[in-house]
């Protein structure tokens, strides 16, 4: 999970500059995602996210477990194509899940940092389970088993909550949620 978790803090710590929806609005009035979601945030996630799971990759490649726990691969070994999709699916698909609920809180009428509980800390989860299972449904399905799903269900919300606070404390986010 690790390229699908890299990509939403590092968005926010090198994003701003032009947003996404290039301060458009949809016929309700509303924003269609807000100058929370920029290209360089975006650029910066996808970057850092493939980062990540490159350097996973380059790790499995040299040790298979890390603390005698048997670590999955991304897709077989070695740099191979299918791995480097299953990378790039897991962290766009964070970011478009964290885009998608953008648009969706518009269209309720929050704000940039209005709260949502669990759906704001699970969003950019969804997005990038989504995109990988469409990417690679048989790699999907090997490693996100119903166990894992759940600790990762059960896991995730701390550390966006852990990570959050920190960069309310650094001065990237407005709120520490």
């Amino acid at each position: 999970m690790l390229p699908a978790y890299i990509p939403s803090p590092l968005a926010a710590v090198f994003g701003g500059g032009k947003p996404i929806d290039g301060g458009r609005t949809m016929s309700d009035g509303r924003r269609i995602l807000g100058d929370g979601k920029t290209y360089r945030g975006l650029l910066a996630g996808l970057f850092f996210g493939m980062v990540v799971g490159l350097l996973q990759m380059y790790y499995l490649s040299k040790r298979t477990t890390l603390f005698s726990v048997e670590l999955p691969s991304f897709a077989g070994n070695g740099m191979s194509a299918s791995a480097i999709i299953v990378i790039f699916a897991l962290a766009f698909g964070s970011l478009f899940g964290d885009m998608f609920m953008s648009f969706f809180k518009r269209r309720l009428g929050l704000k940039r940092g209005a709260p949502l509980p669990v759906v704001d800390q699970l969003d950019f989860v969804f997005g990038a389970w989504l995109l990988t299972y469409i990417a690679s449904p048989a790699w999907f399905t090997a490693n996100f088993t119903i166990p894992i799903i759940i600790v990762l269900l059960v896991l995730t919300p701390v550390l966006h909550l852990g990570t959050n606070i920190i960069g309310y404390f650094i001065g990237v986010k407005n709120e520490p949620w």
